[in-house]
């Protein structure tokens, strides 16, 4: 399996966030592919757990659950986590080293592939939410699909991830992936 770098998650990290800065202000209470999130909601779980890993990466404390990270400028707020992640990542032996935390014990370079599976998720989930076409990295995510795969297939799904959905084996990379985490596609509100 190749491995992710701190590049690699930035270059996503920028596709995803031209996407949220092109989201109109009507589209942020607009329903998504995630049943219980709309797009807001989608967003702020983006923010916050980029807020979260680089808390643990970093070792300081964890932001408060039910804190709104975005305020009043979900943009800024995005492009401000993804940096703070970034730089936690890009940490001297950051990679290497095996964090504990309650979602389980995995290297920085496991939890940096987690970080990606679930942002490219769900930049799938806001441009089938607002219409914006997403510019996800196609390698990318074919990378994220090889690592969630084996990650997932034992596992049970409940709660975190349905099950997966049959797909075109010819489809993009990024509707395998979701497809794989247990969206449909195509997407239909």
């Amino acid at each position: 399996m190749t491995t992710v770098s701190v590049t690699d998650l930035a270059r996503a990290y920028g596709a995803v966030g031209d996407l949220i800065a092109a989201i109109q202000p009507e589209q942020w209470t607009a329903p998504t592919p995630c049943t219980e999130w709309d797009v807001r909601d989608v967003v702020r779980h983006l923010v916050g757990m980029d807020l979260v890993f680089a808390a643990m990466i970093e070792g300081g404390p964890l932001p408060e659950r039910e804190a709104d990270p975005l305020g009043d400028d979900p943009v800024r707020a995005y492009r401000a986590s993804s940096a703070a992640l970034l730089a936690a990542f890009a940490g001297p032996g950051v990679l290497e080293r095996t964090f504990r935390s309650p979602m389980g014990s995995a290297t920085g370079a496991e939890r940096l592939q987690i970080r990606l599976c679930d942002l490219l998720a769900h930049g799938w989930d806001l441009a089938q939410a607002t219409g914006v076409p997403a510019r996800l990295p196609e390698d990318l995510a074919e990378q994220a699909l090889a690592f969630a795969g084996p990650q997932l297939s034992s596992q049970r799904r409940t709660g975190r991830f349905a099950e997966s959905r049959p797909v075109e084996e010819t489809a993009p990379a990024v509707d395998r992936l979701v497809a794989f985490l247990g969206r449909p596609v195509p997407w239909r509100r």
